[in-house]
């Protein structure tokens, strides 16, 4: 056991791999070549959420205040609250209502959300929760066909019954009240402009408009009138106006979300879940008005010296992120680097162990106990590691360990579309904000109401409830939140000051995006920038996905001959990442997506 684990200090087994791979720094710089070559969308996964190019972008430094995000409009919006003297959680609340706006195939009101906050006044952080909620009269049949069997994934997210109760708006009521510094009504004046004046179509939101989420649009009449105006689809460079969010706003910004919940929005959006002309839902007011953001324990765990904090369940990023680097601090990577091919074996490995530990231990905490000291027990994580083979791959799927004595359960390997968005802020107090924010997939549930899309959250729950007679953590119950892998991270260096604030959007990938970019971090000492640029590569306890037209798809060959299944595919994620240093701020935005870093 012990030869296993050896800290891989003796590098004989680099005559054993397929010679070595160009560095990655090298393929960073062929990587960013790419500006504004166009990626295809891989035709084995439906991508709702399209990589339109990659383009070239640089560190950002700033030393008072700085804000990254998906849309440049967003993070301007984030940007002069912060110069007007506001707070980052002030600036999270304009850049979400702006991203809602220009980015309504990612997130917005009609969705969830996670928030992690760093109070640099208590020195303490803050974890809430805001993922939507299943309807009180969802039960943990409501997926299944009338033989019993569970209905087809993509049959269920268009339409009501996919909509949970969304949580993003109360969460950032919850989030200003506690931590805010500026008038709450003063945060929606750049929306609103926007949305009255109208705003330019980005490429991103108009091809989006051209995959999946696009066609299932097509079939709601409210949806179809606003993004396909003449019965064309947007088109880059469109004005497109949103006179009924620009009412939805203002009522917001008068009574905090009460008609939201309590009042004529909420009706609003229990018609369009009841009357929706396929899969009919079954929320209703009651269960709006019962919507509440909680506060959760962040997971905290130690990587090289430093502490990683990321959400807990409902959300299994955290915890997941938190295995993959646990495994992985067993191992020197580096003095492997990011050029050698052995790094991304053991990547591989460890992410096929945490996944097949997510799918079978993570769900709600208020429903199902989530043995998260367990899982992240350093003799647990050592025991994992050891089944790493250097020589070749596990076979997948990889079943999940054995924390403690006697486990009752079935594992839940249900991977939804990426819908989502990824905000990192900083104020000039130091405190931080990272927000990751979604309406599940591609413009969500397709029901469009008051000017916002409603999500699809409840298909993150399992289908079947029971599989081999167990119960299935992630089954639906009413009021229960699906599990989710949104990975908002705030990490801190080893003399305990804030130093990273990052996340991503990319459906389950998430976890290893978050996970690959703290590896560059801390073992590669890479910028910000450095980090996002690198070729994504993923194992969910099944194929090995490697970001195709970038460097990473040097080490297929060296993955392949180990024993690993390899597909190169168009991961977009969408890491936005801000470090902090004792003088300055340095930002990196990703270069997969429209968004930008901006500070002063």
């Amino acid at each position: 056991m012990a030869m296993r684990l050896v800290v891989i200090r003796k590098l004989g087994f680099i005559q054993q791999a397929i010679g070595l791979a160009r560095s990655v720094f090298a393929s960073f710089l062929g990587f960013v070549l790419l500006c504004s070559v166009s990626i295809s969308v891989a035709q084995t996964e439906i991508q709702p959420e399209q990589t339109v190019a990659i383009t070239s972008k640089g560190s950002v430094v700033a030393t008072r205040e700085m804000v990254v995000a998906a849309h440049p409009l967003a993070v301007d919006a984030g940007l002069k609250i912060l110069e007007r003297g506001g707070a980052a959680i002030d600036a999270m609340v304009a850049v979400q209502m702006v991203l809602n706006l220009v980015e309504p195939q990612s997130s917005g009101i009609g969705g969830g959300a996670f928030l992690l906050y760093h109070d640099a006044q208590t020195q303490s952080l803050i974890s809430l929760d805001g993922r939507e909620f299943a309807p009180q009269r969802a039960d943990e049949t409501m997926f299944l066909g009338d033989d019993g069997k569970a209905r087809r994934w993509f049959d269920m997210v268009p339409g009501g019954l996919s909509v949970g109760v969304p949580g993003t708006l109360a969460l950032m009521d919850h989030a200003h009240v506690r931590f805010g510094r500026l008038e709450w009504d003063t945060l929606f004046e750049q929306a609103i402009v926007l949305a009255t004046n109208g705003f330019t179509v980005s490429p991103r939101l108009s091809k989006s408009l051209e995959g999946y989420g696009g066609k299932r649009l097509q079939k709601f009449t409210e949806a179809f009138d606003y993004f396909f105006p003449n019965g064309r689809s947007l088109q880059p460079g469109d004005l497109l106006k949103n006179p009924q969010f620009v009412k939805t706003l203002k009522t917001i910004q008068r009574d905090r979300g009460e008609s939201f919940y309590r009042g004529q929005i909420a009706g609003e959006i229990v018609a369009s879940v009841r009357e929706s002309v396929l899969n009919a839902g079954i929320m209703d007011k009651a269960d709006l008005a019962a919507y509440q953001t909680i506060e959760r324990t962040p997971v905290c765990s130690q990587y090289r010296g430093h502490q990683v904090c990321g959400m807990g369940p409902p959300s299994s990023g955290g915890v997941t992120v938190a295995q993959i680097l646990g495994i992985l601090e067993f191992f020197n990577l580096d003095m492997l680097g990011p050029d050698h091919p052995m790094t991304w074996h053991l990547f591989v490995e460890a992410g096929k162990l945490a996944f097949a530990d997510r799918n079978l231990f993570l769900a709600d905490p208020d429903f199902t106990e989530a043995p998260i000291d367990a899982l992240l027990a350093r003799d647990y994580l050592r025991n994992r590691a050891a089944l790493i083979d250097l020589n070749s791959a596990m076979a997948v799927p990889v079943k999940a360990g054995t924390p403690f004595e006697s486990v009752s359960l079935s594992p839940d390997t249900r991977d939804g579309l990426p819908g989502t968005s990824h905000v990192s802020i900083v104020d000039r107090n130091g405190n931080a904000v990272s927000l990751t924010t979604t309406i599940e997939s591609g413009f969500g549930s397709g029901l469009f109401t008051s000017g916002f899309l409603l999500n699809n959250e409840l298909t993150d729950f399992s289908f079947r409830p029971r599989k081999n007679g167990k119960p299935v953590a992630n089954r639906v119950e009413p009021r229960k939140r699906p599990r989710s892998s949104m990975a908002p991270t705030i990490i801190y260096g080893p003399d305990g000051s804030l130093k990273y604030v990052l996340g991503s959007p990319g459906g389950s990938r998430i976890i290893s995006y978050v996970a690959q970019t703290i590896v560059a971090l801390i073992d590669f000492d890479m910028s910000p920038q450095e980090a996002v640029n690198q070729g994504r590569i993923s194992s969910r306890n099944g194929a090995v996905d490697i970001e195709k037209e970038t460097g990473m798809q040097v080490f297929a060959s060296a993955l392949r001959s180990r024993g690993n299944s390899v597909k190169a595919r168009d991961l977009n994620s969408g890491i936005h990442v801000i470090q902090v240093e004792p003088d300055q701020l340095m930002g990196g935005a990703d270069p997969r997506r429209e968004g930008i870093v901006l500070g002063r």
